[in-house]
């Protein structure tokens, strides 16, 4: 069962009777760690059903389905892979009931909780809820309701601000639905202060792993303890030098709570990489060195010394970007002695930075050279606020019970229908077991609501079905561009577009986006680009309540993109859990990694505790960037950079200095190695040339 597996991994798969800690450092298996012990605990008698484990996103899910399907067979798809957010909707759905949730509440997102606060708050500023929206996230990623944060208070800001989260809490409660933090917070409350269904749910699962747990957050922590009981049956797996989260709650203090709170913890460190050669490692363990270490531990490859880590200079922005260009293209031209063949596609190149404005500078070198690429870690297209609120539409059209798309699709644009309406329509609903949607056509409705309000909601209701059944009928490009055009008069949506945007370029910008997306959707209609994969074809005509249904396959074709032959321009944090045979990381210079810290650069002898945790944290961030290189690794600086609108000196950033590479690593300019291979190449042709005329001369 554990065949291929080192000893410290086989260790990790083979350990069942408690609590286990596995350190699993950069490119260790972890993965592959957590699937093989899936098996194992499956080879000893547990039911897979009985079997969590638990991950971070949507895709690290989907890909350790994926590799325990390869491993274990059918079995894998009766474990529960999940992560936090989604095992906390399954707790409620089913147990939501003893705090007042209807099993079919809904999940509001970022967006929605913006405006619900900009009215909670009696505010239209969208930077004042979201600051008020990053705070409560705060208290409620702490355990804390309304009233325990106002009593905590620190000064007046924070006093108001829970005051309006009380507001919020009780919106939330009449609507019937739930922000991204109560998904951990409310399982937390069930599993504390019921113990029919902490009981339940310790029974339903017999070993819970933990994926990346030093990403895990206070609240986190105490749901895998409420879970997994005074016997600890659960693996954490993670790596305390890959903690970058702590700006959204993630704290180190879960790692050193374990030994603690389970004093029979084993503990065991994965540190063979299978990643990366011994130059980025050596470079890696260097710059992680000076951080204090919860668990030490060193990374070490079989992989050979490989070539030296680059470090490159550069004149500014715009010269650094030519360099990275040139050194893709010095690596894609490259010696087929030192790189054979492989490893010279333009997905095997990556691009990392601190920031996604270092991005754009990148993007023009790569597009003048011709070089295509992807920007990862960005705000998508499907993201942004105005197309969400279209889609919010077409949800509605779609299914009537969607409640989240209701509450932004009768509130955008505003129609005269309150907050004190809707508390009355989710009351109501709520007590009914009824959709928002539903409830609006129930003959009991006019007790509870005065006719003004009750007319509002009705015109709404037979608006929403006068247009799923035009959309039904609605067939084909031209068909559906006028329907969408004619739609977005009727609701006056490049208005209310204006209205909210203090800037008219930023408002005409998102009309354009507004246009363009029903462009999108009409090419659909046409039979122009397939839903499926994106690609442009003759297709079907199809109608626009048909093509409205699959913009959940939105997320597919974003997948599918991943895999096309480009470099990729990334984040630092986005990058995480990725790899590349060549990355190049850029402007590591101070101010940028580490990102300004409060004092002075932190130089100074003496700096405040919270200046010294982020500069750990930067440090760690830059040791992310360097263990996602396989093959090569450059590390730039620029002399200038822009601040602003002016231009100013720069240095290195103190990590380039603490990669403590020797004396002997080459500082390249990979444009004179590029002329250099250009002139052997020619020189080469000249060569064969003069040799086939010498032969042809011959007697």
């Amino acid at each position: 069962m554990s065949s291929g597996l080192n000893f410290a991994q086989q260790e990790a798969v083979n350990y069942m009777h408690g609590p286990c800690l596995v350190l699993a450092g950069a490119g260790s298996g972890k993965t592959r760690v957590i699937t093989h012990k899936i098996a194992r605990l499956i080879q000893a008698g547990l039911e897979p059903k009985r079997i969590a484990a638990i991950t971070f996103t949507n895709k690290a899910a989907a890909e350790m389905r994926e590799r325990a399907k390869g491993l274990i067979g059918r079995d894998a798809k009766n474990v529960v892979v999940c992560t936090f957010h989604a095992l906390g909707v399954r707790m409620m759905r089913e147990d939501g009931a003893v705090l007042g949730l209807k099993p079919a509440f809904s999940i509001l997102d970022a967006d929605d909780v913006s405006k619900i606060l900009k009215d909670a708050g009696g505010t239209s500023d969208l930077a004042t809820a979201r600051i008020w929206q990053w705070t409560i996230s705060k208290w409620k990623n702490m355990g804390l309701n309304a009233e325990q944060a106002e009593a905590q208070a620190a000064d007046d800001n924070e006093r108001i601000t829970a005051r309006i989260m009380a507001r919020y809490e009780e919106r939330l409660v009449a609507y019937q639905s739930v922000d991204f933090d109560d998904l951990i917070g409310m399982p937390l409350k069930l599993l504390r202060e019921f113990d029919d269904v902490r009981a339940k749910w310790q029974a339903a699962l017999g070993h819970i792993l933990v994926d990346e747990y030093q990403d895990t957050n206070a609240t986190q922590y105490e749901v895998l303890k409420a879970l997994a009981g005074e016997r600890g049956r659960f693996t954490a797996v993670g790596d305390d030098d890959q903690s970058i989260y702590g700006w959204r709650g993630a704290t180190l203090d879960n790692l050193r709570k374990l030994p603690i709170d389970y004093p029979s913890l084993k503990v065991i460190k994965l540190e063979q990489n299978y990643r990366s050669t011994s130059a980025i490692l050596r470079a890696a363990n260097n710059v992680i060195g000076p951080n204090p270490k919860l668990f030490p531990k060193t990374l070490f490859s079989e992989l050979g010394e490989g070539e030296p880590v680059r470090v490159v200079d550069a004149d500014n922005e715009q010269h650094e970007a030519e360099r990275a260009v040139a050194r893709i293209q010095s690596l894609r031209a490259g010696d087929a002695s030192s790189q054979g063949q492989q490893f010279r596609e333009f997905r095997d190149f990556a691009i990392l930075y601190r920031a996604n404005h270092q991005a754009r500078v990148f993007e023009q070198a790569l597009r003048k050279a011709q070089i295509p690429y992807k920007v990862s870690g960005g705000q998508s297209f499907f993201d942004r606020a105005e197309i969400k609120d279209l889609c919010g539409w077409f949800r509605l059209w779609v299914n009537n019970d969607d409640d989240p798309a209701f509450l932004r699709a009768v509130t955008t644009p505003k129609r005269g229908i309150g907050h004190t309406t809707l508390a009355s329509l989710g009351t109501f609903a709520s007590q009914y077991k009824l959709s928002l949607f539903e409830a609006l056509f129930s003959p009991s409705l006019p007790s509870v609501m005065s006719k003004r309000a009750l007319d509002g909601l009705h015109e709404f209701g037979r608006y929403i079905n006068d247009l799923e059944y035009r959309a039904r009928r609605t067939t084909g490009a031209e068909a559906s561009r006028a329907f969408l055009a004619e739609w977005l008069k009727e609701i006056d949506y490049e208005k209310h577009l204006y209205d909210g945007e203090d800037s008219e370029q930023a408002a005409a910008s998102r009309w354009t986006n507004v246009l363009e997306f029903c462009d999108w959707m009409s090419q659909r209609c046409g039979g122009q680009i397939d839903d499926a994969s994106g690609a442009t074809i003759e297709n079907e005509s199809k109608s626009l309540l048909e093509v409205a249904q699959t913009i959940s396959l939105l997320s597919t074709i974003s997948e599918r993109e991943q895999e096309q032959n480009v470099v990729t321009l990334s984040t630092l944090h986005a990058s995480k859990g990725l790899e590349w045979p060549h990355v190049m990381l850029i402007g590591v210079n101070e101010g940028l990694l580490p990102f300004k810290l409060d004092d002075d650069n932190g130089r100074q002898e003496k700096v405040s505790e919270s200046t010294l945790e982020r500069l750990q944290e930067e440090r760690r961030l830059m040791y992310v960037g360097i263990t996602r290189a396989q093959r090569s690794l450059a590390v730039s600086w620029t002399k200038r950079r822009k601040q602003g609108r002016e231009t100013v000196a720069a240095q290195p950033s103190r990590f380039i200095a603490e990669m403590a590479l020797d004396k002997n690593t080459v500082r390249e300019d990979p444009r004179e190695k590029l002329k250099a291979l250009r002139a052997e190449f020619a020189r080469k042709v000249q060569d064969n040339a003069a040799a086939a005329a010498a032969a042809a001369s011959a007697p």
